[in-house]
């Protein structure tokens, strides 16, 4: 009991003991210029195994370097080499801060260093370290500029870099920068810094696919939001006291032309497919509306709209807002949607969207009669495959389909095929809706899903039979209908009684008129 008690204490101790070290060295430091070389031991810790250390020494630094930028004794200007102090004529006030700039310079390269540190506290503080020095730097500038405007972009830059690691995810950490991205001018830095950024790292790889680095771009990316209206850009790290309406990071234009730039470099490299579903998910939502010209995207659109598959399917919502906002022409549309239509549609995670977008597609009254029924005839086909839940949806979609192009009838009132069995002349393998002959075909896929086992699926499959009225029938409920939804309605559904002449069982064993329940019991 002795030693643990004693091992507690010691470690309390040595707990208490660098905290007061590391404040005794940071205040001799700035209560006094002969005490400088107190700041080496303070540094030192910042490579500590401790990550407590760490952090604590990480405060101590921000607080002793902050104070520095304040009073101006760190040297402005192009940084001589320490060696050249001995030999070179200049004064001990001049001395002292060229002395204490490359102290910070030290200190800045270890809290980079640990942005990578495997504890993410210690990131986290250095992150937040990093971004007091970039303020400090943009009020009390290092270098002698010429321009009105000062901003650090080196130190932001360079951050960046170390946020957008090719070897490890930075997901978390990118999370916590968010709120400095708030910021209108570091927002706009960073999306220069991300672009530079992704034209080296992506050239130097020879465009092949990185997926750490391009996840972390891509959760970087993911996080800027560029202000609705140019009145809200008001937020900024760095005040310039010069004409704040005609520095270009103040102007909301610039803004968009860099976020931009910035997702154009991302797209046009290769990306890892599950990137290419989170980018469409959220592409006619939080890319486009933020972008100068948004049709400068129908290059990536066309490539993943050519992939196949979910992403095909993704696809269409920035394809359909380019071709309705933005007056597209995009050849071949609807013979690529045609293509699309197989099995898999009814059990990707996608499915009330792209039916919702493939009515809208189909809904101009002027679409020719023999691409409309080969829609028709492909869902129809498709339907004696597809479950009950993707049935509900499909059968009005069809019959809203005949309304609305009642040319289409023909298929449900064809009399040669009610009369004997015949071969369907529609070409299910062919992809071009023109050559497949839908028109010469007829619903007989329907007619046969009237004897469905599923009674709902059963009954909306008899509508074929009687006259379709001219409202449509609003499928928008039914597009997110599940499996677990529809079992819950069948079974909350109230049942007529019918007169049996038997005892209906509840319960198993529970009976005494039954044989089971005489002779066994539950208990």
């Amino acid at each position: 009991m002795a030693s643990s008690t004693d091992s507690n204490v010691k470690g309390e101790n040595s707990q208490v003991s660098y905290k007061k070290y590391i404040n005794t060295k940071t205040d001799r430091v700035l209560q006094s210029k002969k005490h400088a070389n107190d700041i080496f031991d303070v540094i030192e810790y910042l490579q500590s195994e401790k990550d407590k250390e760490v952090i604590f020494a990480t405060n101590a630094c921000s607080k002793v370097f902050c104070q520095l930028f304040y009073r101006g004794d760190l040297y402005v200007g192009d940084l001589p080499e320490e060696e050249d102090l001995v030999n070179g004529d200049r004064s001990a006030e001049e001395k002292y801060r060229i002395f204490m700039r490359h102290r910070y310079s030290n200190c800045v390269e270890l809290l980079l260093e640990n942005i990578g540190h495997k504890a993410f506290q210690v990131k986290e503080t250095s992150l937040c370290a990093l971004m007091k020095f970039v303020a400090a730097e943009g009020k009390h500038p290092l270098q002698n500029l010429d321009e009105h405007y000062n901003f650090p972009r080196e130190l932001l830059q360079t951050l960046v870099e170390h946020l957008l690691s090719e070897k490890e995810d930075m997901s978390l950490l990118i999370s916590r920068f968010q709120e400095f991205l708030e910021m209108d001018d570091v927002r706009y830095y960073v999306m220069s810094s991300v672009r530079d950024n992704i034209y080296r790292v992506m050239g130097r790889n020879k465009k092949a696919v990185i997926p750490v680095y391009q996840n972390n771009v891509f959760t970087l990316l993911s996080t800027i939001n560029v202000p609705s209206e140019a009145s809200k850009m008001k937020h900024f790290l760095v005040r310039q006291d010069y004409k704040l309406e005609q520095w270009k990071v103040a102007k909301l234009k610039e803004h968009k032309r860099a976020f931009e730039q910035m997702w154009l470099v991302f797209l046009k490299f290769k990306l890892p497919s599950n990137m290419y579903k989170k980018i469409l998910v959220i592409l006619h939502e939080s890319i486009m509306p933020q972008m100068s010209d948004p049709t400068l995207l129908i290059d990536f659109l066309s490539a993943a709209y050519d992939i196949g598959g979910a992403i095909s399917l993704l696809s269409l919502n920035g394809l359909f807002i380019l071709i309705h906002k933005h007056n597209l022409d995009y050849p071949d549309f609807y013979k690529k949607l045609y293509s699309l239509l197989d099995p898999s549609i009814f059990h990707v995670k996608y499915r009330a969207r792209f039916f919702h977008l493939v009515n809208i597609f189909l809904s101009s009254t002027h679409l020719p009669a023999y691409l409309v029924a080969a829609f028709v005839k492909r869902f129809a086909r498709l339907s004696l495959t597809a479950p009950p839940t993707s049935l509900l949806i499909l059968l009005p979609f069809i019959c809203n389909l005949i309304r609305r192009h009642p040319s289409c009838r023909v298929l449900i009132h064809r009399p040669s095929t009610a009369e004997e069995p015949c071969d369907d002349p529609y070409v299910m393998e062919e992809e071009d809706p023109a050559q497949c002959h839908a028109l010469e075909s007829s619903l007989w896929e329907i007619k046969t899903l009237q004897k469905h086992y599923h009674p709902d699926v059963a009954k909306a499959a008899m509508k074929i039979n009687e006259p379709l009225t001219e409202q449509e029938d609003d499928i928008s409920e039914l597009l997110e209908l599940s499996t677990f939804e529809l079992m819950e309605r069948e079974l909350k559904a109230e049942r007529k009684t019918i007169p049996l002449e038997f005892d209906t069982a509840t319960e198993l064993l529970k009976s005494s008129r039954e044989v089971l329940g005489v002779h066994f019991s539950l208990e």
